[in-house]
């Protein structure tokens, strides 16, 4: 039984040496050769990713003018903003001046008329001071009496 194993043993120990393929040899003129051919493969697999390269560039310029571009439409619009911006701003400075410029004389009018009329004396106005006194007047002249009644004052 032991022999059975041992021979068992060396068989499946030497099957892998069985197995392997003794190489043929090569020579120095077929070594060079396939340098040769892999050399001329990579020099057309560098030639083609150049190619590449300079095609992706040209897309890459192609999209660099468009941005370009687009860059000055923004900047063309940006400057109508603005300009539109300082317009509004003039407009309402405009408008500002207007109102001030057209109420100072009417302020000034209506000053000169308080001042002419006393209207903040503490006794009254000129104007209701002269209306009682008028009303007094009346209580002893007729005729007084009667164009105050006219005017609706008494």
């Amino acid at each position: 039984m032991l022999k059975i194993l041992l021979l068992l043993t060396s068989v499946l120990v030497a099957m892998p040496v069985a197995a392997v393929d003794v190489a043929s040899r090569i020579s120095d003129r077929e070594i060079i050769e396939s340098l040769a051919e892999l050399k001329a493969g990579q020099k057309a697999s560098e030639e083609k990713m150049d190619l590449r390269f300079a095609a992706v560039d040209q897309r890459f310029a192609a999209v660099d003018q468009r941005f370009e571009a687009i860059d000055r439409r923004l900047d063309s619009i940006q400057q109508l903003m603005l300009v539109t911006i300082v317009g509004i701003f003039g407009l309402i400075g405009f408008i500002i001046w207007d109102r001030y410029s057209t109420l100072r004389p009417m302020d000034t009018r209506l000053r000169g008329l308080e001042e002419d009329l006393e209207l903040r004396s503490p006794e009254g106005s000129k104007l209701t001071r002269l209306i009682h006194a008028l009303r007094e007047l009346a209580k002893e002249d007729k005729k007084v009496e009667a164009i105050l009644r006219s005017f609706s004052l008494l």
